[in-house]
Protein backbone atom coordinates (compact mmCIF):
# COMPACT_ATOMS: atom_id res chain seq x y z
CA UNK A 1 0.00 0.00 0.00
CA UNK A 2 2.88 2.36 0.66
CA UNK A 3 3.91 2.27 -3.00
CA UNK A 4 0.32 2.86 -4.12
CA UNK A 5 -0.19 5.80 -1.77
CA UNK A 6 3.16 7.32 -2.78
CA UNK A 7 2.31 7.01 -6.47
CA UNK A 8 -1.09 8.59 -5.89
CA UNK A 9 0.68 11.64 -4.42
CA UNK A 10 3.70 11.75 -6.74
CA UNK A 11 1.96 11.00 -10.04
CA UNK A 12 4.21 9.81 -12.86
CA UNK A 13 7.66 9.31 -11.38
CA UNK A 14 10.99 7.69 -12.18
CA UNK A 15 11.23 4.32 -10.46
CA UNK A 16 14.50 5.13 -8.69
CA UNK A 17 13.06 8.34 -7.26
CA UNK A 18 10.13 6.39 -5.83
CA UNK A 19 12.52 3.94 -4.18
CA UNK A 20 14.61 6.74 -2.70
CA UNK A 21 11.48 8.53 -1.45
CA UNK A 22 10.25 5.36 0.29
CA UNK A 23 13.75 4.33 1.41
CA UNK A 24 13.39 0.91 -0.20
CA UNK A 25 15.99 -1.31 -1.85
CA UNK A 26 15.92 -1.34 -5.65
CA UNK A 27 15.13 -5.05 -5.68
CA UNK A 28 12.19 -4.55 -3.32
CA UNK A 29 10.75 -1.79 -5.49
CA UNK A 30 11.24 -3.80 -8.69
CA UNK A 31 9.68 -6.93 -7.25
CA UNK A 32 6.62 -5.08 -5.95
CA UNK A 33 6.17 -3.04 -9.10
CA UNK A 34 6.32 -6.18 -11.23
CA UNK A 35 3.41 -7.65 -9.23
CA UNK A 36 1.41 -4.43 -9.46
CA UNK A 37 2.04 -4.22 -13.20
CA UNK A 38 0.82 -7.80 -13.72
CA UNK A 39 -2.39 -6.87 -11.93
CA UNK A 40 -2.88 -3.78 -14.11
CA UNK A 41 -2.53 -1.41 -11.17
CA UNK A 42 0.53 0.45 -12.47
CA UNK A 43 2.00 1.16 -15.89
CA UNK A 44 5.76 1.19 -16.42
CA UNK A 45 7.82 2.42 -19.35
CA UNK A 46 10.40 0.13 -20.94
CA UNK A 47 13.27 2.59 -20.57
CA UNK A 48 16.55 1.84 -18.80
CA UNK A 49 15.36 4.09 -15.98
CA UNK A 50 11.63 3.41 -16.12
CA UNK A 51 8.88 5.81 -15.23
CA UNK A 52 5.85 4.46 -13.42
CA UNK A 53 2.34 5.66 -12.72
CA UNK A 54 -0.99 4.35 -11.50
CA UNK A 55 -3.44 3.13 -14.11
CA UNK A 56 -7.11 4.11 -13.81
CA UNK A 57 -7.62 0.75 -12.05
CA UNK A 58 -4.80 1.67 -9.63
CA UNK A 59 -6.23 5.12 -8.90
CA UNK A 60 -9.63 3.56 -8.19
CA UNK A 61 -8.02 1.02 -5.86
CA UNK A 62 -6.25 3.77 -3.90
CA UNK A 63 -9.48 5.75 -3.60
CA UNK A 64 -11.20 2.66 -2.21
CA UNK A 65 -8.34 1.93 0.21
CA UNK A 66 -8.05 5.41 1.72
CA UNK A 67 -11.22 5.27 3.88
CA UNK A 68 -10.34 1.76 5.06
CA UNK A 69 -6.80 2.88 5.97
CA UNK A 70 -8.07 5.98 7.79
CA UNK A 71 -10.63 3.94 9.77
CA UNK A 72 -7.95 1.41 10.71
CA UNK A 73 -5.57 4.15 11.87
CA UNK A 74 -8.35 5.80 13.92
CA UNK A 75 -9.15 2.47 15.60
CA UNK A 76 -5.47 1.86 16.33
CA UNK A 77 -5.04 5.33 17.81
CA UNK A 78 -8.11 4.80 20.01
CA UNK A 79 -6.76 1.48 21.30
CA UNK A 80 -3.29 2.90 21.97
CA UNK A 81 -4.59 6.03 23.68
CA UNK A 82 -2.64 9.24 24.12
CA UNK A 83 0.29 7.57 25.90
CA UNK A 84 0.67 4.90 23.23
CA UNK A 85 0.56 7.47 20.45
CA UNK A 86 3.20 9.58 22.21
CA UNK A 87 5.45 6.52 22.42
CA UNK A 88 5.03 5.89 18.70
CA UNK A 89 5.83 9.53 17.94
CA UNK A 90 9.00 9.26 20.06
CA UNK A 91 9.99 6.08 18.22
CA UNK A 92 9.44 7.81 14.85
CA UNK A 93 11.70 10.67 15.96
CA UNK A 94 14.45 8.23 16.91
CA UNK A 95 14.15 6.34 13.64
CA UNK A 96 13.83 9.43 11.46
Amino acid sequence: MTILFALSKMGRVEQGKLGRFLVLEKSTVSRNLKLLEKQGIIRKTGQYRPWIELTPKGRELVQNLIPIWEKTMDELAAKLGDDGMKQIEELEKKLG
